[in-house]
């Protein structure tokens, strides 16, 4: 193995450009490598070594490890806590192990997860700083997160009503490249700034009563759009207004057992792991604000969120409220997610305008 550390990891969206950012604080003689973006040969590289039972994730993961092994990377960090995706990492580190690659792999979930274990696996890569500027580190990539969130919900609320199409991206692409190279709490100030300036001054044509769709599931389909064929782009496109409360902020500071449960109002009684609960809770919520739909994504087989699919369709049924469920493999057809999105924008459009007939 090369002397010089060369760091990859999973993709998940555009997260992978806070990781860079925290492991350039915390490991800056190693050198960063995010994996190739995703593609169809990814997709068929995880697939290959991969047990057929696996959920898409695990995957979608190890054609990013393959590829980053093939270019370079001798560190591979993973992590996942809530499901089965938690056990996931000893099993695809021997899978790439079995296919003949030398690294190192660095796997924080369950015990390994907590911060003194975290701080042990960063000592034996040879990391050096301080414990204070190691806190300040993960204080600035849970900065990142929460500035890159927030500005992520703004924009998926309006950019299906955007005057010059692009505008949106445009603006996003500077924050990440800000966020990437951000030393210092002032320099994510100057980019959340520069970022809200920028959006306050894009140029919509929203109506004053939007179609509105709320998406809930596992969190993985949801924040890594290739996984989901771009669904929040495609509804944009049909001009819907999309919510969607799951993101790395939310899983760092947004749950609460307790208070999650009692927010599903009676139509689940017990956690059912992952994020199924917030699936039903965020539903709930959706249906209690008059959205005029809500889609169920997750990856096929993922049992936190079958068993949140019962309580789904009670609420459809007391609301009045259209739920679509979009599972996803490796083998999904995006055509036929495609029709069944376009159908799903019709019909929730022609119930809107049939309510908004009656009414007046």
């Amino acid at each position: 193995m090369n002397h010089k550390l060369v760091i990859s990891y999973p993709h998940m969206g555009d997260y992978s450009i806070i990781f860079t950012q925290l492991f350039r604080h915390v490991l800056p003689e190693a050198q960063l490598l995010p994996p190739p973006l995703i593609t169809q040969h990814t997709i068929e590289l995880g697939s290959r070594h991969s047990p057929d039972f696996v959920c898409s994730p695990f995957k979608y993961n190890l054609g990013n490890y393959i590829e980053a092994l093939e270019h370079g990377a001798n560190v591979l960090f993973q992590t996942g806590m809530g499901c089965r995706y938690g056990y996931y990492g000893e099993l695809q580190e021997q899978i790439l192990r079995d296919l003949g690659h030398d690294f190192q792999f660095i796997c924080l979930s369950r015990e390994r997860a907590k911060p003194t274990a975290i701080c042990d696996s960063l000592r034996l890569l040879g990391c050096t700083q301080s414990p204070p500027k190691l806190l300040y580190a993960l204080f600035l990539a849970c900065e990142s997160c929460r500035i890159l969130d927030r500005f992520d919900r703004f924009m998926r609320e309006n950019v299906g009503f955007e005057v010059l199409v692009g505008s949106f991206e445009s603006v996003r692409g500077e924050l990440l490249r800000q966020l990437a190279v951000a030393d210092s709490l002032q320099d994510l100030r100057a980019a959340r700034n520069t970022c809200q300036q920028a959006s306050a001054a894009l140029k919509l044509n929203k109506p004053e009563h939007p179609l509105r769709v709320g998406i809930v599931g596992e969190l993985y389909t949801l924040m890594e759009p290739f996984s989901n064929f771009f669904v929040e782009k495609q509804l944009a496109k049909d001009g819907i207004s999309v919510s969607r409360l799951m993101g790395i902020w939310f899983l760092l500071f947004g749950q609460h057992r307790t208070r999650d449960l009692r927010d599903c109002g009676g139509y689940l009684h017990y956690l059912v792991g992952a994020n199924g609960v917030h699936s039903i809770s965020h539903s709930l919520n959706y249906a209690k604000q008059e959205y005029d739909g809500i889609i169920h994504m997750k990856s096929f087989g993922c049992i936190p969120e079958l068993n949140a699919t019962p309580a789904l369709q009670a609420l459809s049924r007391d609301y009045n409220i259209p739920i679509l469920d979009l599972s996803f493999d490796t083998q999904t057809s995006e055509t036929g997610v495609q029709t069944r999105l376009e159908a799903f924008a019709d019909m929730i459009r022609l119930k809107k305008e049939y309510n908004d007939a009656a009414v007046s």
